[in-house]
């Protein structure tokens, strides 16, 4: 394993020396000590790294990661795993607000709890969070899956497009046109996929699943109010 000690080699040449794996991956296992919650830990990696950062990080960790994995030994601040396409991010503490935004693809693991707008503009990302979730989490959903093993804050789901929720405990208030809908049998499916890949024991039966209403694709004057 390469070890990298951020607190007396610097932050860019981690990451320069990361992201040129990609071309030629002499290296597949690295260890980041004293990461002391610096920002853009392991950004724009694209090559089938594995990365542990021992200790909490700062912004953006693990931002637009493909094929690597990415497991932070601690909490995670803002925008965690931000626009990934591929690989896993694995935050083993807390993360903060909008974690996974605009992520397309992947799976984002938060096994404490997450913090507002989580989910936020998602695109196909699978994220998994052991605790609870703040307001506004899954805003303008676009596609991939959430599942809260915990409880939701206000306004879940705000906006939705064809994102898949799933929640297992309370939901403080959904969002404009989310409903809760029916889980059927490929929904319990996907969801012990999911749970396993997230190393979660939870239940796939005790969760409800939420969707789109589907009433805000098309303007209609008689929905005005609604937008």
């Amino acid at each position: 394993m390469q070890q990298y000690d951020l607190e007396t080699d610097g932050l860019r040449g981690l990451n320069a020396a990361l992201q040129a794996q990609a071309a030629e991956p002499e290296h597949t296992a690295w260890e980041v000590l004293n990461p002391r919650g610096s920002h853009a830990i392991a950004v724009g990696l694209n090559a089938p790294l594995d990365v542990t950062v021992r200790g909490p990080a700062g912004y953006y960790c693990g931002g637009m990661n493909q094929q690597a994995n990415v497991r932070v030994q601690g909490s995670a601040g803002p925008g965690v795993a931000e626009n990934m396409m591929s690989g896993r991010v694995i935050v083993e503490g807390d993360a903060s607000q909008y974690a996974g935004a605009t992520g397309h693809g992947g799976l984002l693991v938060i096994k404490g709890n997450a913090s507002s707008r989580c989910g936020i503009s998602m695109k196909g990302i699978d994220i998994v969070v052991h605790g609870n979730i703040g307001h506004m989490s899954a805003f303008m959903a676009q596609g991939g899956s959430l599942v809260v093993c915990g409880d939701a804050g206000d306004a879940l789901g705000d906006s939705i497009y064809e994102a898949r929720l799933f929640v297992r405990g309370s939901v403080k208030s959904l969002g404009t046109d989310c409903v809760e809908k029916e889980m059927r049998p490929e929904h319990l499916d996907l969801l012990t996929g999911l749970l396993e890949r997230a190393e979660s024991d939870a239940k796939p039966e005790e969760f409800r699943r939420y969707g789109s209403a589907r009433k805000l694709y098309n303007f209609d004057v008689d929905h005005a109010d609604e937008y």
